[in-house]
Order: C-alpha cells, then sequence, then structure tokens
C-alpha cells in the first residue's frame, strides 16, 4: 500500500476542523486526521507492506523547465506553495509520529510524492498486488490490472473508497485502461497549470486517445500527413500544439524510475507494534494524539 501522503494530510486538514488542538492551542487536525485516515486503511486492507510517500519537491525543476506554468499559480511570495500555516506547523509532527509507529516514509529530492510511488508501484508490483491510495487524478496513469496496480480513489472519503482500475478508468472517461496520462496531457488540469490542447475538451481527448492509443501515436499520425481518425478540426489544433506535447509529456508522466538508495534501502513491513513506544507515549500526550494513536495500534495488532 502507497500513501499519497500530502494528499491525504491536505484532505485531514480541510476535513477536520481547527478547533482540534493540542493541550497549546495549536492545531492538530491533520496530524489526527491522517492517522486515523492509515488505520482505517490497515484495518479495511490488511496491508502487508505500506510506505509513506512525501514530497521532497513539490514543483521539481525537471518539471518547471519543460513548462513553466506547472503550478505556477500555486507558488507563494517567498517562492515556497501556498501551504497554510496551520498545517506547515504540523508536518514535523506528522513525521515523527510515522517513524514512531515504525511506517516507512520515503521522499528524494527533486522529485515528487507522485513520481516516489510511480517507481515504488513498479517494483512493488513484481511481489504482488499494489494499493495507491491518493486523492490526485494524476496517478490513475499507474493502475495496471496485470500487476495488478489499482487507485484507492479518496473523493468520496476513506470509508467509501472508490477502487479505480483499468476497467473503471475505461468507464468514466472512454479511453484505454492504461492512457490517463495521455488523456490528461490532452484536455489539461489547471489545478496544476496544465493548458492542454486548446480546443480540445473530454469527448475529442477521449477520441484521440482511443483511436492513436497515445500522445506520441497521435504524433506519429500527425508526421504522416493522415487525417484519419481525427474529429473535424482536431488534426489542425494538434499540430499546432506540437510544442505543448512534447514539453507536457514530461510534466505529466509520473517518474517510475527513480535511482535513490533510500529507495533501495526501504524496510516497508507494515510494523505490529511500535518502533519506539516511549516516544509514541510522549507525541500522544503532548499534541492531544491519544485516540487516533491508539486506533492505529489496535489496526497494526490485527
Amino acid at each position: 500500500m502507497l500513501l499519497d501522503t500530502p494528499s491525504l494530510y491536505f484532505r485531514a486538514f480541510f476535513g477536520v476542523p481547527e478547533s482540534v488542538t493540542a493541550p497549546d492551542g495549536t492545531p492538530v487536525n491533520a496530524v489526527r486526521g491522517l492517522v486515523d485516515m492509515i488505520a482505517r486503511l490497515v484495518q479495511d486492507r490488511s496491508p502487508d507492506r505500506l510506505v509513506c510517500c512525501m514530497d521532497a519537491d513539490w514543483r521539481p525543476a525537471f518539471r518547471v523547465a519543460a513548462l513553466p506554468s506547472y503550478k505556477a499559480h500555486r507558488v507563494a511570495e517567498d517562492g515556497g506553495d501556498q501551504t497554510p500555516d496551520a498545517l506547515s506547523a504540523q508536518l514535523p509532527v506528522i513525521d515523527a509520529v510515522l517513524d514512531a509507529f515504525g511506517l516507512a516514509r520515503a521522499g528524494v529530492a527533486g522529485y515528487e510524492a507522485d513520481d516516489v510511488i510511480g517507481t515504488l508501484a513498479v517494483r512493488g508490483a513484481a511481489g504482488g498486488p499494489v494499493d495507491i491510495v491518493t486523492g490526485d487524478r494524476d496517478l490513475f496513469q499507474l493502475v495496471d490490472d496485470r500487476a495488478p496496480v489499482a487507485v484507492l480513489y479518496t473523493a468520496r472519503g476513506i470509508r467509501n473508497l472508490q477502487i479505480m482500475g483499468e476497467k473503471e478508468i475505461t468507464a468514466k472517461y472512454g479511453i484505454p485502461g492504461r492512457a490517463y496520462a495521455d488523456y490528461a496531457t490532452l484536455r489539461g488540469d489547471p489545478s496544476d497549470g496544465l493548458p492542454g490542447v486548446p480546443g480540445v475538451g473530454d469527448k475529442t481527448a477521449a477520441a484521440l486517445v482511443t483511436r492513436f492509443g497515445s500522445v506520441a501515436g497521435i504524433l506519429a499520425a500527425l508526421d504522416s500527413g493522415t487525417d484519419a481518425g481525427f474529429p473535424a478540426g482536431a488534426r489542425r489544433r494538434m499540430e499546432a500544439a506540437r510544442g505543448y506535447l512534447a514539453s507536457a509529456e514530461t510534466v505529466v508522466r509520473v517518474v517510475t524510475g527513480i535511482d535513490a538508495p533510500e529507495l533501495a534501502a526501504l524496510d516497508d513491513r507494515l510494523p505490529s507494534s511500535p518502533r519506539d513506544p516511549e516516544a509514541l507515549v510522549e507525541l500522544a500526550d503532548r499534541w492531544n494524539l491519544t485516540s487516533p494513536v491508539n486506533r492505529l495500534l489496535n489496526a497494526l495488532k490485527r
């Protein structure tokens, strides 16, 4: 089980009231919410291995170089991201709690959590099924029924996960099950500063991906000079967007081959008891986390 941890703690932060605080008044809503989510996932899904994947770089230089608009609208005045102060203050607590439990954390300099997930999903699939827990549709590109790799999509909440495999992707978007990245490249994603191809919406994007299989297939068709398979006006739009398509591929495609010693040495076995019980008790007392900590402890014992 691979957790898109930033996706989950953002969801917890905005889903649990900030009035949930530590004894000193510091908000701990994101910490409590995240721990409860992990407890529910462990209880309901019983993974043998689990990794909390992290953003070591929320806006990697290689993606910005390819497409300067990538997440540009989220850049704060100081050049960082726009994470609320009340959430930023909780991130070190989240790290400390996960470490005290002995849950694996993985982040690699220069890469987003998505890239860590992509690398570990490909690597982990050789040993059995992989579940990716996220509220981010970008990771739909990793589903693969052959492995299988599935996305447990949190849009409806952690108690009402949508299990997304290839057939679910096809049913929802009308595209081949492993073609989400190509579809997203064409239609764009304003939340990430990805403009898409002007004049190409969901239906045209789906038709093009279904007909040609991928962005590379579309470009090959353009090079061949054929009009076959292009909806009305789409060929002209694709020709005009060649530069964008070449750049967007680097931005949209999740990295699946990070070569980093911290990933090679990762111990992702799910613990049955905490690595540092004393530290966990101290953290629970200091940050008002006793109830969620106990729920996760009970889930790990199962």
